[in-house]
């Protein structure tokens, strides 16, 4: 079976055939992987009130029953401080989350679900693992427990969130 993967290392190969291929063919095809995913995601919330990106943010504030502070989102969702504040104040305004005051240092907001951003969230994610599982419908059971545990061996040195 070919991919564009193979396409991009058999054309390396016939010019660089000194060099060892297997970290291109291997973070290549996740990253591929990666975008494509994304692309997916993006085109099945085109009729949802949020974007892949704020989607994110409403699912880490799902994961955390207490909310999250700004800077913690920032981490959750790998983004920049400036996209996290972008996409709070459009979530606010859509009503589907709140910032307060944080009850140690009013300084510091927290950032928490109203109901319906709570729901919302709900949905997207159902939909969300739908999608994922029919990704991964290739493979069976042991596979995708085997690449979920070869992806945490290399994603945990360098995943400091």
């Amino acid at each position: 079976m070919s991919d564009a993967l193979s396409r991009f290392r058999d054309s390396w190969a016939h010019l660089r055939p000194d060099l060892d291929l297997s970290s291109m063919e291997a973070i290549g095809r996740v990253l591929r992987l990666a975008a494509l995913m994304h692309h997916i995601t993006d085109t099945a919330l085109t009729d949802a009130e949020v974007t892949r990106p704020e989607f994110e943010v409403l699912a880490a504030l799902r994961r955390s029953p207490h909310g999250l502070r700004p800077r913690q989102l920032t981490r959750e969702t790998v983004s920049s401080s400036a996209a996290t504040t972008k996409r709070l104040t459009r979530l606010e305004q859509a009503g589907l989350i709140t910032r307060t005051p944080h009850h140690r240092d009013r300084r510091e907001v927290q950032v928490t679900l109203t109901d319906r951003g709570a729901q919302l969230a709900e949905e997207l994610f159902t939909g969300q693992l739908q999608r994922e599982s029919e990704l991964l419908a290739p493979l069976n059971p042991d596979e995708r427990a085997q690449l979920a545990h070869l992806l945490q061996r290399v994603l945990a040195p360098i995943d400091r969130a």
